[in-house]
């Protein structure tokens, strides 16, 4: 896939250390983006800022991103804001799945990294975000959130997770991925600042690790590759078509339509007010 000239743009990537958001930072950076990688460890991120720098001569960004810690968001945050640049591209690419247990702040492992982390960090970079605008937020959700028929059980939000494969929990986060990229269209509609929600199909990357064997092997024999898998993030990124679309859900570069719960406005309007709530932002203003 031929990108766009990106130069000039900042962008910022998670979960960029390996899988669809390794390629993603990767080919961003080649079509001439100064890019950002966030991820938990610089050690296991450094081959990849190595690489970028070998393909393209300039040296990559590094913000340490632990989305199991609101602290490590807020912190990661603060150290792009110091740096007073702009933010033409948020790529929200991080996630996990199989893995059961909470946060560091209390909240299930997988609603907490998928979706409360990154609502938190793109709430907090969102005021450059629209200082730079036409300025573009992806969030890599998911073909599971069709799966969560009934909505977010609020209830669960604050428990540990419950399923021995942790997908009910997996396909709750992806609605909440896909409801958040539409309630952001709306909030910031006419700011030059546009969503996009996308499934990058089901791809043998390492946010598979924790699903028990003998589950683990039969998954990704029918998964796609992480160069495969990038191609609709990278098309929602940079895509001129795309310029005056938001808050739309795409699957193999075309817009598809998401659920019918994903479509529901007051159930994205609830999750924003909740999720401002558990991240501490009561009372702040909305974007």
């Amino acid at each position: 896939m031929s990108l766009p000239d990106q130069t000039g743009k900042f962008a910022i990537v998670t979960g960029a250390n390996a899988g669809i958001g390794k390629v993603t930072a990767l080919e961003l950076a080649r079509a001439g983006a100064q890019v950002w990688l966030a991820c938990r460890s610089k050690e296991r991120t450094q081959p990849v800022l190595d690489e970028i720098e070998r393909a393209t001569g300039r040296a990559p960004g590094f913000l340490t991103l632990d989305l199991t810690s609101l602290a490590s968001v807020r912190a990661a945050a603060a150290a792009y804001l110091a740096l007073k640049q702009p933010l033409h591209l948020l790529v929200n690419n991080a996630g996990l799945a199989g893995q059961r247990g909470l946060t560091q702040d209390g909240f299930e492992l997988t609603f907490g990294v998928n979706h409360l982390g990154h609502f938190l960090f793109t709430h907090l970079l969102l005021d450059t975000i629209k200082e730079s605008a036409p300025a573009r937020i992806v969030n890599v959700a998911s073909a599971s959130h069709y799966q969560a028929k009934k909505g977010i059980p609020w209830d669960r939000l604050r428990q540990r997770t419950r399923g021995i494969t942790a997908m009910d929990e997996y396909a709750v986060s992806k609605l909440a991925n896909v409801l958040f990229t539409r309630e952001l269209a709306r909030r910031l509609y006419g700011t030059g600042v546009t969503t996009y929600a996308l499934h990058p199909g089901v791809i043998a990357s390492e946010i598979w690790r924790k699903v028990p064997w003998p589950i683990r092997p039969v998954m990704r024999s029918f998964m796609k590759s992480t160069e495969e898998g990038a191609q609709t993030s990278l098309y929602c990124a940079t895509a001129p078509e795309l310029a005056e679309h938001s808050g739309r859900y795409y699957d193999d570069r075309k817009e598809k339509r998401p659920s019918r719960v994903a479509l529901d406005d007051a159930l994205a309007a609830e999750l924003w007010d909740r999720s401002l709530e558990m991240c501490g932002l009561t009372g702040r203003a909305a974007a």
